[in-house]
């Protein structure tokens, strides 16, 4: 039985991975503090005897009894409301946590898969973004601190692949949803749904002509999840090509909840993206890889997840406690 370490094991993708990994017959070792992470996502696990979990900050210094075939590296903020309250924590999940790991599947001489992002790229001035493109981002903004963790990450994690000749993969991730995300974690699809559900008008940033492209999280996974076995050490985007304007897509919100919300317009945050589209003709090549859930089937099973959230954790699950984290 083959052993993957993966951190932010509770998060978003990283329990969806969790999951994904157990059924292929992996023995699972997962870690988090649950910075933004959330227990409920592993909690099916708790019996499972071939899972364990570990409550561990990967900024500290990390060990693992035994050995350990693969590594994946997804711990970290990666909702715009999170890493703006936890800019210092977001940095060193980035760099020191990834020094961390590299310097742990160099120990175990394990292969090891970052998750980048297409943050990378900033406001691109090239579209679709292809991995070529070296991106259009401002250091010193406030989505920087995102942004240049994950070009740090990218950075270091090759620097071992060519000096150590670490086993390494990159993937870039682009925007991607489905069930076990967190409602009004700023990210666009939870806020409309978190918004019709409550019975909020929908809020759009800008004038609601920038782009997205969504990916839903069971096609993310599977291209992940090939990229991982596969040769290729450089960095793959893995998303879905089909573009969207947020304008566009807060009509289809309001088509399927049914509701009769307006939709209201407030300012454009600093340095937000005003396309985003991924160029997958890599990952088609060397994966075989494309997305095949619709954005109307994928949209309709993460409203449904929504719909099933309790009264409590429909007001509730925007509210995260960051006290502990603001000052380090």
């Amino acid at each position: 039985m083959k052993k993957v370490l993966i951190t932010g094991a509770a998060g978003f993708l990283g329990s969806h991975l969790t999951d994904r990994f157990l059924k292929e017959g992996y023995y699972v070792i997962g870690m988090d503090n649950f910075i933004t992470g959330d227990k409920k996502n592993i909690k099916h696990l708790e019996h499972n005897p071939n899972f364990e979990f570990i409550d561990h900050d990967v900024t500290k210094h990390i060990s693992i009894d035994g050995d350990l075939d693969y590594i994946l590296h997804f711990a970290s903020p990666a909702s715009p409301i999170d890493y703006l309250k936890i800019p210092i924590q977001t940095l060193k999940v980035g760099s020191l946590g990834t020094h961390n790991l590299l310097g742990l599947a160099k120990a175990k001489r394990s292969r090891i898969l970052i998750a980048s992002t297409s943050e990378i790229y900033g406001d691109p001035l090239v579209h679709p973004q292809t991995e070529d493109y070296y991106g259009n981002v401002n250091t010193i903004g406030p989505r920087g601190v995102y942004d240049e963790a994950k070009r740090f990450q990218e950075s270091i994690t090759m620097a071992y692949n060519r000096f150590h000749g670490l086993e390494t993969r990159i993937v870039r991730i682009f925007n991607t949803y489905g069930p076990k995300m967190r409602l009004n974690d700023g990210r666009v699809i939870p806020a409309f749904m978190g918004q019709a559900l409550r019975g909020e008008d929908l809020t759009i940033f800008g004038d609601g002509s920038q782009t997205r492209s969504f990916c839903y999280v069971d096609d993310q996974v599977e291209g992940i999840y090939r990229l991982l076995l596969s040769d290729y050490d450089h960095p793959v985007n893995i998303g879905n090509p089909h573009e969207i304007s947020i304008k566009d897509f807060a009509e289809e919100i309001i088509k399927l909840t049914g509701t009769q919300q307006k939709v209201i317009y407030q300012d454009l945050p600093v340095n937000d993206p005003m396309q985003r589209q991924p160029d997958i003709s890599l990952a088609k090549k060397l994966l075989g890889w494309e997305p095949k859930v619709s954005r109307a089937e994928g949209m309709k099973i993460t409203y449904d997840y929504f719909k099933s959230l309790t009264e409590e954790e429909l007001y509730k699950s925007e509210h995260k406690d960051f006290s502990n984290y603001t000052t380090k």
